[in-house]
């Protein structure tokens, strides 16, 4: 019964993040006059499809992995220039309103991480995310460096730190010789900097875990100011930490296994019904933070390289070359699948071991 909820539960977050994502194009190309064919929540095989009194199929496919609006002319123009005026083509509209398009999906993502963030704050109350050093295990690298309790991280590495969520991320990627500069604020208001080295341990996969000897103490607050302020700060900070995490996959801070695919997202959603509906919301915001990210990168055949012909097309003042961006297109699109095929087989085989 357990794995049916999951499995439920993961169909009803993915469903959310697509359709809110989607939404965001569908709505923002029907107001710029964009031609729509289709509107799919899903990929794959037609479970079922509606016509609306707009002409636009609305339509539910198998594979909750996606979903689409078809415009017309998204990147040229379409065989269909004698049904569909010239003019509702999207490749035809302003720059603007095509850059408005674009971004729409991303746009709607981080609207409703933000939300959700500010509803968990206003019921359950809105944590500190000062770097606050609450307590010190003694005889622990931390606390042998010099570290006290009462102490803020304000620097890892040289790195600026304002949140936990930043400092321990930087803690946890790979140091040359596995020592840390630690820079903290004491509670005189003067700054230090500390060498530290974690205590590293191993599991049986050879998986490292690094022990510094820190304690922290989520505050609580409650009330709609502290709420709304929580909900830009996390939403910010997480922003941060997901664009140091992709800066980090290519210098090597972060092996490509750190990633997780569907199946992975799987395995997290079962872990977060349990912890409960405060969880399951967070999940589905950072997730969204997530989803709005990727499809912003520069990468053909995703939102952001649209956007980075778009931007092309601008400073030349011409149409990138359709064979180019067509095959571009379709080379980005093939590594996309091999690099989530190859994060789906190592989620599988870690969900068995």
């Amino acid at each position: 019964m357990g794995t049916l909820i999951n499995i439920i539960l993961f169909i009803f977050i993915l469903g959310i993040l697509i359709f809110v994502h989607e939404l965001g194009h569908f709505l923002t190309a029907k107001k710029s006059g964009v031609y729509i064919y289709e509107f799919s929540i899903g990929m794959g095989p037609l479970i079922k499809t509606i016509k609306g009194k707009d002409g636009i199929n609305y339509s539910i496919r198998a594979l909750p992995i996606g979903g689409y609006v078809q415009m017309a002319g998204e990147i040229y123009e379409d065989d269909d220039t004698e049904k569909i005026p010239k003019e509702k083509f999207m490749c035809n509209r302003p720059w603007y309103q095509r850059l408005i398009v674009l971004v729409a999906g991303v746009f709607n993502n981080f609207l409703l991480a933000i939300i959700l963030l500010f509803v968990i704050a206003l019921i359950w109350g809105a944590q500190s995310l000062e770097p606050v050093i609450y307590n010190v295990t003694e005889n622990k690298p931390v606390a042998e460096a010099g570290i006290v309790a009462g102490d803020v991280i304000t620097a890892v590495n040289d790195t600026k730190v304002n949140t936990w969520d930043k400092a321990q991320l930087l803690l946890l990627l790979k140091s040359e010789d596995n020592k840390y500069d630690i820079t903290v604020r004491h509670k005189d208001g003067t700054s230090d900097t500390y060498e530290v080295v974690p205590e590293i341990t191993k599991d049986e996969e050879g998986n490292e875990t690094r022990f510094f000897g820190i304690e922290i103490k989520n505050e609580v607050t409650k009330g709609f100011v502290p709420s709304l302020k929580y909900a830009f700060q996390k939403f910010f900070s997480t922003l941060d930490q997901m664009c140091l995490t992709i800066v980090n996959l290519f210098t090597g801070g972060l092996s490509i296994n750190n990633l997780s695919g569907p199946v992975g997202i799987y395995s997290v959603v079962g872990e977060t019904r349990e912890a409960g509906v405060s969880s399951v919301i967070f999940l589905i915001a950072y997730l969204s933070i997530n989803l709005g990210i990727m499809n912003i990168l520069p990468i053909p055949a995703l939102d952001g390289g649209h956007v980075l012909f778009l931007i092309i097309e601008l400073i030349t003042r011409k149409k990138v070359n359709e064979k180019v961006e067509s095959i571009t297109t379709t080379i980005f699109f093939v590594l996309l699948l091999l690099l989530m095929l190859y994060v789906t087989i190592h989620d599988i085989i870690t969900l068995i071991l």
